[in-house]
C-alpha cells in the first residue's frame, strides 16, 4: 500500500467482492450508507465450487451485476471516485477475474484502487450495521472461521480451525446427505431446517485444542453415523450443528474472557443460522455483552462489504497501485493494518 494523494473530487466507492462462488457489486457513500449490493451466484451441477467455473461465471455476469448495481443507487460511472474489490483470501481463478474488473474500471476511470481484505470486510460491515464498536467477532463462513479481536493496530485471530471452514463441514455433510441446492438456499440453511427436527443426540468427537478447534474429524463421523443408516437424518444434523456450534461458542467466549470487550459480533455466511445465533447470544449476557449479528443480506460475501472497506482504507490514506494489485490467496486477517480504528 501507498499513501493516497488527497482526493474530495467524489463520495462514492464501488467494490467488487469475487472470492469463492458470489461475484458481488456493492456501492457505499463516505459517510457509510450502502447505495447498492448487487450478486449473482455462480451454482455448481454437483459436489463443491470449481476455481475456474466459479470465474468464467463471474466474468460472463460482471457487466449485468455491475450495471443492476449502478442503477440501483442512482450514478453513473464517471460519479465514482474509488474502485474497491476483494484482494484475498479467496480461490485464485476468482478472485483474478474481480481484480481484473475493478483495475479496469479503476483505469478507466482515472479513479484510485484499493485492495481489500475479504475477512477484514466481513468484520467491517458487521460492525456498520449493528453499531457494533470494538466487538470479539466470530467470523464463521464457507471458507473461514475464526475468531478475532482488535487490538494494536490490526485485528488479532485468538482461535481458528486448524482444518476445514464451519460452512465447508455443513456443505459437505449436506451433499453426502443427498440434501439439494436450491436457488437462494445454501445447503447449510437444509441442515439447520433438519436439525430443528432432531431430537436424538449422536455421539460425534468434540475437538477443541487450546483456542483453535478441528472439524473434519466431526465431519466424518457425522457422515458415516448417515452411512450407516443407524440414526434418522434428522438426528445426525441436530448432532452435528451441536457440536460444532458448541465448539465454535467455548472458542468466542474464552476470547470474551480474555479480552474483557463488551459485544460480540456473528458475521459471515453462517450467521444466519438461528441455533447458533442463540447459543452466542446466551455467552453475551452471562459476560454482560452486547450480542449483535450481521444482517441477512450482509452475512454471505457482497459487494457492500468490500465497498464499505474501500472507503475506510481510502479515507486512511491506503489506495493500492496497479503493479501492486496481484491477489493474495492466503492473505490473513492478522496481516492487515486497520489505521481507521484507534
Amino acid at each position: 500500500m501507498r499513501k493516497a494523494k488527497k482526493d474530495d473530487s467524489g463520495n462514492y466507492c464501488l467494490g467488487i467482492e469475487s472470492s469463492a462462488d458470489d461475484f458481488g457489486v456493492g456501492i457505499a457513500t463516505f459517510s457509510g450508507e450502502i447505495l447498492a449490493n448487487k450478486s449473482d451466484s455462480y451454482i455448481p451441477a454437483e459436489g463443491g465450487i470449481h476455481p475456474r467455473e466459479a470465474a468464467r461465471h463471474h466474468a460472463e455476469v460482471a457487466d449485468k451485476v455491475l450495471s443492476e448495481a449502478l442503477s440501483k443507487a442512482g450514478l453513473k460511472p464517471r460519479e465514482l471516485s474509488v474502485i474497491a474489490f476483494s484482494q484475498g483470501p479467496g480461490l485464485g481463478p476468482s478472485l483474478r477475474t474481480g481484480a481484473t474488473v475493478a483495475r479496469a474500471l479503476a483505469s478507466y476511470l482515472e479513479v484510485p484502487l484499493v485492495g481489500v481484505n475479504h475477512s477484514v470486510a466481513h468484520i467491517e460491515i458487521g460492525k456498520l450495521k449493528t453499531g457494533a464498536h470494538d466487538p470479539v467477532t466470530l467470523y464463521a463462513s464457507g471458507g473461514n472461521t475464526m475468531v478475532t479481536a482488535f487490538e494494536s493496530g490490526r485485528y488479532r485471530v485468538f482461535g481458528e480451525t486448524l482444518d476445514i471452514a464451519l460452512g465447508n463441514c455443513l456443505d459437505v455433510f449436506a451433499r453426502e446427505a443427498g440434501l439439494k441446492h436450491k436457488k437462494g438456499l445454501p445447503l447449510g440453511a437444509a441442515v439447520e431446517q433438519l436439525a430443528a427436527k432432531g431430537e436424538k443426540l449422536v455421539t460425534l468427537p468434540y475437538v477443541v485444542k487450546g483456542m483453535d478447534l478441528s472439524l473434519s474429524g466431526l465431519l466424518t463421523a457425522a457422515t458415516t453415523a448417515l452411512q450407516k443408516g443407524d440414526c434418522k437424518l434428522e438426528d445426525v444434523c441436530y448432532s452435528l450443528q451441536e457440536n460444532a456450534f458448541s465448539m465454535v461458542t467455548e472458542v468466542t467466549e474464552r476470547a470474551l474472557a480474555h479480552t474483557e470487550k463488551k459485544e460480540v459480533l456473528l458475521t459471515g455466511g453462517v450467521a444466519a443460522n438461528k441455533r447458533l445465533q442463540s447459543m452466542l447470544a446466551i455467552i453475551a449476557e452471562e459476560h454482560d455483552a452486547r450480542f449483535n449479528v450481521v444482517p441477512l443480506e450482509f452475512a454471505t460475501d457482497n459487494g457492500a462489504m468490500i465497498a464499505w472497506t474501500g472507503v475506510l482504507a481510502f479515507q486512511h490514506g491506503l489506495v493500492t497501485a496497479l503493479d501492486e494489485s496481484f491477489v493474495k490467496l492466503r492473505w490473513r486477517v492478522d496481516k492487515v493494518d486497520v489505521p481507521w480504528i484507534s
